[in-house]
C-alpha cells in the first residue's frame, strides 16, 4: 500500500508540474508549448446468483485505469509523453482470496529533432518502462482441496526499462514510428524469485537484473473509426543482437473507447505478449465492459 501511495504521489507530482509549465509559458508566450489530455476510467461489474439453475457464481469485480498524454512542442524540437496504468480486482463466493483482473504502469517518452524543416522524420531518443502495482500469485489447492497462492512477481519484478537513440518518422500526435538500431533492455527482478536455468524472466538465480542489446521498432497509430468510436494501436518489437536476435518480442496493445456521453463509454482493451524469457507462447490479456470516465 505505500509502495502505491508513494507512486500515486510521484505522478501526481509529475502532472501538476506539467501543467503548472503550461500555464506559465501560456502567460509569457503566444505559443502554447505543452498540450495534456487524457482519461480516468473506473469500469465496475457486480453479479448475483440465487437458485439459478443454469449456474453461476457471485462475484464483483472492478478496474479503475488511466491514459494520460502530455506533449511539448517547440520549433523543430518534440517530447511526447504516455502514461498509462490500470489496476483491477475480482472477488467471487468460493475463492479465499481477491485476484487480479489487471494490474499495469506504463511510462513511455520519446524525444525528437526535425532532420530539416518540414521534414516528417526526427532524431530521437526514447524512453520505455514497465512493471505492475502489486503481487502476482500462482494458485494451487493443497492436500484438503483448499486454495493456496504462491507469490510469482510484484512491483519492480519484474520491470522492463528500454531505452536508445534513433529514427522518428511522425505524421502527427496520431502516427509515429520510432526505429533505434541500439536499444539497451534491463530486466529488474527480485533475486529472491531468482531460479535455476535462468527460468525467472530470463534472469540468472541470485542476480537481481539482465541486460541486452538490441534492435526497437515502435509504431503508435490512433483513429476514429466513426464519431465517438477510437482505435489505439501501440505496437513494440525488439530483438536481442546478444542472444536469439531471431526471437523478437512483441507487445501489442489494442485500446476501443466507444463514447455514450461525456461520462461514460464502452471500452475494450486487448493486449499479447510474447517473450521467451517470460513464458514460451503468447500472454493474452482482454477487458470489456461500460466504464465511467473522467477526462482530463
Amino acid at each position: 500500500m505505500k509502495k502505491l501511495t508513494t507512486l500515486s504521489l510521484c505522478l501526481f507530482g509529475i502532472f501538476a508540474s506539467n501543467a503548472q509549465q503550461d500555464s506559465v509559458a501560456t502567460a509569457t508566450d503566444t505559443i502554447k508549448r505543452w498540450e495534456t489530455k487524457g482519461n480516468a476510467s473506473l469500469l465496475f461489474n457486480q453479479s448475483t446468483f440465487e437458485n439459478w439453475l443454469a449456474g453461476g457464481e457471485n462475484n464483483i469485480s472492478g478496474i479503475v485505469g488511466t491514459n494520460y498524454d502530455f506533449n511539448y512542442k517547440k520549433d523543430d524540437w518534440t517530447w511526447d509523453n504516455k502514461v498509462i496504468a490500470s489496476y483491477g480486482l475480482v472477488k467471487t463466493r468460493t475463492s479465499s482470496f481477491a485476484k487480479k483482473t489487471d494490474d499495469r504502469l506504463e511510462l513511455n517518452s520519446l524525444l525528437g529533432k526535425k532532420v530539416r524543416e518540414n521534414s516528417n522524420w526526427s532524431y530521437s531518443a526514447f524512453m520505455n518502462f514497465k512493471t505492475q502495482f502489486s503481487k502476482g500469485y500462482v494458485y494451487s489447492k493443497n492436500e484438503d482441496g483448499a486454495e493456496i497462492r504462491d507469490e510469482y512477481t510484484n512491483f519492480l519484478s519484474p520491470a522492463y526499462l528500454y531505452f536508445g537513440p534513433g529514427m522518428l518518422w511522425k505524421k502527427d500526435d496520431n502516427l509515429k514510428i520510432n526505429l533505434s538500431p541500439a536499444t539497451s533492455k534491463l530486466t529488474f527482478v527480485d533475486k529472491n524469485f531468482t531460479l535455476p536455468d535462468e527460468a525467472y524472466f530470463g534472469v540468472k538465480e541470485g542476480e537481481y537484473i539482465r541486460y541486452e542489446l538490441g534492435f526497437n521498432a515502435s509504431v503508435y497509430y490512433k483513429l476514429d473509426v466513426i464519431a465517438n468510436v477510437t482505435f489505439e494501436n501501440i505496437l513494440n518489437l525488439y530483438s536481442n543482437y546478444l542472444e536469439d536476435p531471431q526471437n523478437v518480442d512483441i507487445d501489442y496493445q489494442l485500446n476501443i473507447v466507444m463514447k455514450i456521453n461525456k461520462y461514460l463509454s464502452t471500452n475494450l482493451s486487448f493486449q499479447t505478449i510474447y517473450d521467451d524469457n517470460a513464458f514460451r507462447g503468447f500472454q493474452v490479456r482482454q477487458v470489456f465492459g461500460v466504464a465511467a470516465n473522467y477526462g482530463f
